[in-house]
């Protein structure tokens, strides 16, 4: 596997005019964020060696080069979930790449569902915490040379990264939450005993990424950023049924919002 990620970063290498340090992941109907970045070149999944293809409606499944908040970028304009058949080392394949590219600093965004009570659609949640409760563990097996056999995982999320997307939300009267993340293997969405399991844990958000990216990152110590956009509400009273169509349609809805605060985050930072 380490071989194929090499031989993929060489590959785009020979074919890169540019040399970031930031990357972004764009999760479910936040791939408009694409629309942002300047000076854009890109490449799609298929054209690239061993790279895995996205399956999920709402992904487009491309490697976009080009500038944001005047920095150069790297962005995945769809992502690769363990629920769609891929093992771990697949799903994280992409930020083993990042890192021999030279990316620094991971910028994660995902669609998820709120279990906190304060929560409302179409909330921006920063991630603070995550609970890794899928199946397999991304770092399993042999472990690879980017970092320890046993990383510490007190700080997954950066906090001058958390406390500069505040500072940043406040000057633009954007309201934010902070929370915990649970990731889980999908695809069906939670059922009403598994939300208030899971709120029990100790949780705000659940969804079905983001968690193994960020452990594999963080081996590679790249600074990693969460943001969740909370697309549905579960764990009440009153069961809530929800579809694919409306996750994208809030997540959209709050897109905007997003991308003013990332735009600034990756200029600042």
């Amino acid at each position: 596997m380490y071989e194929k990620i090499q031989e993929t970063a060489s590959w785009l290498k020979q074919r890169m005019t540019t040399s970031p340090t930031t990357a972004i992941i764009l999760g479910t109907g936040l791939g408009q964020l694409a629309t942002e970045i300047t000076d854009k070149y890109e490449f799609p999944y298929s054209s690239i060696p061993n790279f895995p293809v996205s399956t999920v409606e709402g992904h487009s499944g491309k490697l976009i080069f080009g500038k944001l908040g005047d920095k150069d970028i790297m962005a995945m304009q769809g992502r690769f979930h363990y629920y769609e058949g891929y093992n771990m080392k697949e799903v994280t394949f992409p930020e083993r790449v990042m890192y021999e590219l030279g990316i620094k600093t991971l910028f994660v965004s995902n669609a998820a569902g709120g279990m906190n009570p304060d929560f409302k659609i179409g909330d921006l949640m920063i991630i603070t915490d995550h609970i890794n409760f899928f199946p397999d563990h991304p770092l399993r097996g042999k472990n690879f040379p980017t970092g320890p056999r046993f990383p510490d995982m007190h700080e997954p999320y950066d906090l001058k990264l958390v406390a500069l997307a505040d500072e940043i939300a406040k000057e633009k009267g954007i309201e934010v939450k902070h929370g915990t993340y649970i990731g889980v293997q999908g695809p069906t969405f939670e059922t009403p005993a598994e939300y208030r399991m899971f709120r029990f844990f100790g949780t705000d958000a659940v969804g079905m990424s983001t968690v193994p990216e960020v452990i594999v990152a963080h081996h590679c110590g790249i600074k990693t950023f969460g943001v969740s956009v909370i697309t549905d509400l579960g764990g009440f009273d009153v069961p809530v049924e929800v579809s694919h169509e409306e996750v994208q349609e809030a997540a959209n809805a709050a897109q905007p919002l997003m991308t003013e605060i990332m735009r600034e985050m990756i200029r600042r930072s």
